[in-house]
């Protein structure tokens, strides 16, 4: 549930935002009519992300077997990869992603483009969406599917109501802290994603397998427990994982770790700057 809840609420958020940046944007230009076609393209954005969650959910439920076990590896690879896309383009983007979308917004409300607006908002709105589904879908593959809806429910609703917040209340609240910690939240995550993967696919005999348990300590803290669930769809926890998934999971945290830090810290002085 956690988990969903992150997601969500960092997608939801960001969309939540775009879509408030839109709209102040328009009010400060005196060009109100144009207000319906962003909900419109917010609409059809929504429709648009519910009808692939939609597909993902009856692929997950119609295949068997080892086509099940297929589609729910690539799945989690496929969702590892974006998360961790997602997590490197916010770090380096997000500082600017206000001014950039304004002057955006400017340009196509005085030249009376409508079609423009309509596509930045249906654009914004359909990728959070998508990548939301897919981050669910994987997620729902290592926990209690009932839960991972519910938490993806609550953290929706929170990011709108904290979307409007922020754009009714401060237009100088800053994200950057929140987006730190979802990231690295969202980086074990991801990790636990991969492995996770890399297990269905080891299943689905395409992978190799090596040593099939390094350990098994599932005696001490069974992964099918309360607290194991939890710490499963949380951060990917295997209580008797192959020596594949050990090596991936670990070279993973290791990798991006690293290249975060080194982007975070490279980019502080570029930000000090700028202030």
């Amino acid at each position: 549930m956690l988990t969903a809840f992150l997601i969500t609420l960092r997608e939801g958020l960001e969309a939540a935002l775009i879509v408030g940046i839109v709209l102040a944007t328009l009010r400060r230009l005196g060009r109100i009519r144009h207000i319906r076609t962003v909900w419109a393209g917010v609409l059809v954005g929504v429709l648009a992300s519910g009808i692939a969650g939609a597909v993902l959910q009856f692929l997950g439920v119609a295949l068997e077997g080892r086509g099940e076990e297929i589609f729910e590896g690539v799945a989690m690879l496929l969702a590892a990869a974006v998360l961790t896309w997602m997590i490197f383009w916010m770090q380096r983007q997000g500082s600017q992603m206000g001014r950039r979308l304004e002057s955006e917004v400017q340009v196509a409300a005085r030249s009376e483009k409508t079609w423009a607006l309509f596509g930045l908002v249906f654009v914004a709105v359909v990728r959070e969406g998508v990548e939301t589904a897919l981050f669910l879908t994987a997620a729902a593959f290592t926990a209690n599917g009932t839960q991972v809806l519910i938490g993806g429910v609550i953290g929706l609703g929170a990011a709108v109501i904290v979307g409007f917040l922020l754009i009714t209340g401060s237009k100088h609240v800053r994200l950057r802290g929140f987006f730190r910690i979802t990231s690295i939240v969202l980086i074990l995550f991801a990790a636990g994603l991969l492995a996770h993967g890399v297990h269905e696919l080891q299943e689905a005999r395409l992978l190799p397998t090596v040593i099939d348990h390094v350990w098994d300590i599932n005696s001490i803290l069974d992964e099918n427990s309360t607290l194991g669930s939890f710490l499963k769809a949380i951060f990917g926890y295997n209580g008797n994982p192959s020596l594949l998934e050990v090596v991936i999971y670990t070279a993973y945290l290791l990798a991006v770790g690293l290249a975060v830090l080194r982007s975070s810290l490279t980019l502080r002085p570029a930000r000090q700057r700028a202030r």
